[in-house]
């Protein structure tokens, strides 16, 4: 694994919900492993990006980083919209979201998905031409949709997975837009009321967030002259992020606050609001995840730590090369190189190689900042390993 962290005992106290003494009553009342997500925490990260932004930026979480029940419910008290990338993420947060303003996205949406999108009253993000075609079917009234862009220029779109620059499979090419407007134009039920565009995937500097959305209200410029009526939202998508390491600066969310501001002045043409989805900012904080060490192997001068659960999991650090922030809960000593490994039996089960004290069976490890991409991103059917369990910690 390319990624590393420091797991000695109490470091990196930022990047965790809770301390050693909270993890071990959670790992001894609960079990492991284990999923434990804080309230309060994600209550304090909802409050921290709203305070800095304009009063015409709306959020709506992105669902995909985080599904679990009780925290959509706690999202959709404070009065988050929600970002939703199926249907079956349209049910989760329709059973505990009454009256939020709801999203779809996706770029293979099935009928049904739109017809319960429809149904929710949600805005779609509509991507190809046959999502036109489907939803002039379904419509009985006029339906307000935004159209899913993919950006000429200007605007990052490198696959972290693939490597470099790659086509995407998201939206209207830029330069198709004029096209797609004449094709919507005579619908007597679908009126394009706004767009919406990828921004960034975990992205820590304001400045290039900044930028992206300032490429983005471009586009929404040139569409509104196309339609020759006003665009009422521009979705600017997520990717605002956290940091994985001590060393990592945060994302300046005045700095994000202020130019969105100095963004909305400069583009005056545009009356209506903005809309940001983040996802792993306002989850991962919140969520701890919880395993006990099951052996430690010295082999050929290396050292594996194994634990009890492994990409089925947490399946990022094999997907980025970089580890969650790691620590072994109550105990200390001089660190040296260890590779954590799961239980899985093939050689990509690694969790990454981090600096760890002399742990052993037994131990217990905090993982922080797993309160997003961890538990539904993972592999978890994998070997028919038991499932992790996921607990709600209300302070």
């Amino acid at each position: 694994m390319r990624g590393t962290a420091t797991a000695a005992s109490g470091t990196l106290p930022s990047l965790f919900p809770f301390d050693d003494d909270r993890c071990a009553e959670l790992a001894r009342d609960h079990g492991t492993p284990l999923f434990a997500y804080r309230a309060s925490q994600a209550t304090d990260q909802v409050r921290s990006l709203r305070e800095v932004l304009p009063t015409r930026v709306r959020l709506a979480f992105a669902t995909k980083a985080n599904p679990y029940p009780a925290l959509l419910a706690r999202f959709a008290q404070l009065g988050l919209g929600f970002d939703c990338a199926s249907g079956g993420e349209l049910r989760r947060v329709a059973a505990v979201a009454k009256g939020n303003d709801l999203f779809l996205a996706g770029p293979a949406k099935r009928r049904w998905e739109l017809e319960l999108a429809l149904a929710l009253e949600a805005r779609v993000q509509v991507e190809s031409w046959e999502e036109i075609d489907l939803l002039e079917e379904i419509a009985t009234r006029p339906t307000a949709v935004n159209l899913r862009v993919h950006p000429l220029s200007g605007i990052d779109e490198s696959d972290p997975l693939l490597g470099g620059s790659a086509p995407s499979a998201f939206g209207f090419d830029e330069e198709t837009l004029p096209a797609v407007v004449e094709r919507i134009r005579p619908s007597r039920t679908l009126r394009v009321r706004g767009i919406h565009v990828f921004a960034a995937s975990n992205e820590r500097s304001a400045s290039t967030l900044l930028h992206n959305h300032g490429v983005v209200l471009g586009i929404g410029r040139r569409v509104q002259a196309m339609l020759g009526d006003p665009l009422d939202q521009i979705d600017l998508g997520g990717g605002l992020g956290v940091r994985y390491a001590a060393a990592e600066t945060p994302l300046d969310r005045a700095a994000l606050g202020a130019g969105l501001e100095a963004l909305l002045r400069e583009h005056d043409w545009f009356g209506g609001e903005l809309v940001l989805e983040p996802g792993r900012f306002l989850a991962a904080p919140c969520g701890v995840y919880l395993s006990r060490v099951v052996r430690v192997k010295e082999t050929r001068g290396r050292r594996f730590v194994l634990l009890e659960g492994g990409i089925n999991h947490l399946l990022r650090p094999l997907l980025t090369g970089q580890a969650f922030p790691v620590r072994a809960v109550k105990v200390s000593g001089e660190c040296r190189p260890a590779i954590l490994a799961g239980p899985l039996c093939t050689s990509l089960d690694r969790l990454g190689v981090v600096s760890m004290p002399e742990v052993q069976a037994g131990d217990l490890l905090a993982f922080g900042q797993c309160g997003a991409y961890a538990r539904t991103e993972a592999m978890s059917h994998f070997l028919s390993h038991p499932e992790p369990q996921e607990i709600w910690v209300s302070d």
